[in-house]
């Protein structure tokens, strides 16, 4: 007998015969996930199964938070030959539990002499004469006596919830653009949670932002990273582009045409990295900048898609995943980012594009501006 950790998949499942590849894919993140701990991870009979760990809790920890994992179940394998033992496995497993209880019994191994109804009631009979105490309720049970009979017999008791979604990588590279608010590092953890990689990309505007600023938002990233399996975070330049656009630019427009000039340098990383789609956290009607009107001006200086998994959110919404995913606090230090320097008292809100391309026009080689900043981009990988 040994103890182990079983690791159960949700959406992977459904995945037919690209399921092996995304099994492997999953695998890989898990063992990402439990560096330094000493643990074994392995395929075996269609589950993935960790063991070799000296601190079970820990483990059960990094594990929960790896994307594609839907729940991890602490068991014990053992020899399914002999049913005495697995009933007195069973009935050590419920000591201590109050309550109402059933056996849920699978069998992939079809040459077990006994079916999964007659395991059922036999180990549970078995429990009740052990634990009078105990009720047994197959419909809304508060405990389940799992058994999976396969080339061994696996029994557990606890099914810990994990973050579910899809392995990270399976499904692409985006970029995300990451400030140090709130929105950004909800949007990018939900698009990750779909299996993709996020690079991500901050724009700092030194001296008008801190350094306390640039190690907030690394230290977000730092947060995101775990279930993302690593970020490399490009901390763009972006101060004499800002200045240019407030001495030079219309004031109702100068936001938007910040988040233009953002958007330009973000795809040129995108494209470096691979990148197939910016992210963004922004929210319709949010803020000034986040008119519909205003969103359609920005995205047409891009030409790859754009991912705004928050569009539709109230701000309470997107705070209770930011706590959920434990960003929040992070999130509302109060250092300024550069979206907060140099705002217009009046920004205009339904913007038409053409006035907005006409404003740019005050700017004195925006290219160069752009080529500059990409020049002075830092990598941090975290």
């Amino acid at each position: 007998m040994k103890e182990l950790l079983m690791v159960r998949y949700g959406e992977i499942f459904l995945k037919g015969l690209n399921r092996p590849y995304f099994i492997r894919a999953l695998v890989r993140k898990i063992r990402y996930a439990l560096r330094g701990t000493g643990s074994n991870v392995w395929v075996h009979d269609g589950r993935i199964l960790v063991e070799g760990y000296d601190d079970p809790e820990t483990v059960v920890e990094r594990v929960t938070h790896v994307f594609g994992v839907h729940s991890v179940c602490p068991a014990v394998e053992m020899p399914k030959e002999d049913f005495d033992a697995l009933c007195e496995q069973a009935i050590r497993m419920m000591d201590g539990l109050k309550g109402t209880f059933k056996v849920n019994a699978r069998r992939s191994d079809k040459r077990y002499p006994m079916g999964s109804p007659e395991i059922n009631m036999e180990m549970g009979g078995r429990i009740l004469d052990a634990r009078p105490d105990l009720k047994v309720d197959l419909h809304h049970p508060e405990h389940v006596m799992n058994v999976e009979i396969r080339d061994q017999a696996y029994l557990y008791v606890r099914v810990i919830p994990a973050v579910g979604g899809m392995p990270v990588g399976t499904n692409g590279n985006a970029t995300l653009l990451l400030s140090g608010g709130i929105d950004s590092p909800v949007a990018g953890w939900m698009v990750a949670k779909r299996g993709v990689q996020i690079n991500a990309v901050h724009f700092h505007s030194f001296p008008y932002t801190s350094e306390q600023a640039r190690e907030k938002v690394l230290d977000l990233a730092r947060k995101l990273s775990f279930s993302c399996c690593g970020i490399k975070v490009h901390i763009v330049p972006f101060t004499e582009i800002q200045l240019q656009i407030r001495d030079r630019c219309p004031e109702e427009y100068s936001t938007l045409i910040m988040r233009r000039f953002m958007m330009r340098i973000a795809e040129a990383i995108a494209r470096k990295t691979e990148s197939g789609a910016l992210i963004t956290g922004e929210s319709i009607g949010q803020v000034a900048s986040q008119t519909m009107e205003a969103l359609g001006t920005t995205d047409a200086v891009v030409s790859m898609p754009v991912f705004r998994p928050l569009i539709g959110f109230d701000k309470s919404e997107i705070i209770d995943i930011a706590k959920r995913i434990d960003t929040y606090e992070l999130s509302s230090l109060p250092y300024e980012d550069c979206c907060t320097i140099f705002t217009p008292k009046h920004p205009a809100t339904r913007p038409k594009k053409e006035k907005v391309e006409e404003a740019e026009t005050c700017l004195e080689n925006p290219e160069q501006l752009i080529a500059d900043a990409l020049a002075g981009v830092e990598v941090v990988s975290v």
